[in-house]
């Protein structure tokens, strides 16, 4: 897991919103990165909707979020449309992400830890956490970013 004050790695990826490539937010917006395991699973989608009903509030502090996972597109396109996200969910079949981000795998299967990063303009790490951590941390953590 990388720590606060390490660069994030630059990656381009597909999602539901098309094509993501880090590099265009630098110097524009911070983001939040949430690497989740499942689509569809309740903990999962109870962080996703958490992060969804914030959206206005992460747009108000530049910020965008991303969320991802190995899932292919037309899984996530089904996950996003049913619960309505307005942010992209990031395809990362092989893994190449999460193994930048020192993101790893629970118990050897196939599912991925949940981890949150939270990313400033610069490109800088200032907020790791495992687990799921509450919305209103994450807010704060944009909110008080240069």
């Amino acid at each position: 897991m990388l720590s606060i004050n390490d660069p994030a790695p630059l990656f381009t990826a597909e999602s539901t919103q098309g094509t993501i490539d880090l590099r265009d937010y630098r110097g524009k917006k911070n983001v939040v990165l949430i690497f989740y395991p499942a689509d569809e699973t309740p903990t999962c989608t109870k962080q996703l909707c958490a992060a969804q009903d914030a959206f206005a509030d992460y747009d108000k502090y530049d910020t965008v979020v991303f969320a991802v996972n190995p899932a292919d597109l037309d899984t996530h396109h089904k996950f996003a449309d049913r619960f309505g996200y307005e942010f992209p969910l990031i395809t990362d079949a092989g893994g190449r992400i999460r193994q930048a981000y020192g993101v790893g795998k629970i118990l050897g299967l196939f599912a991925q830890q949940r981890i949150v990063y939270v990313i400033d303009k610069a490109g800088k790490i200032i907020f790791a956490q495992k687990g799921n951590p509450p919305t209103e941390v994450l807010v704060d953590v944009v909110k008080n970013a240069r």
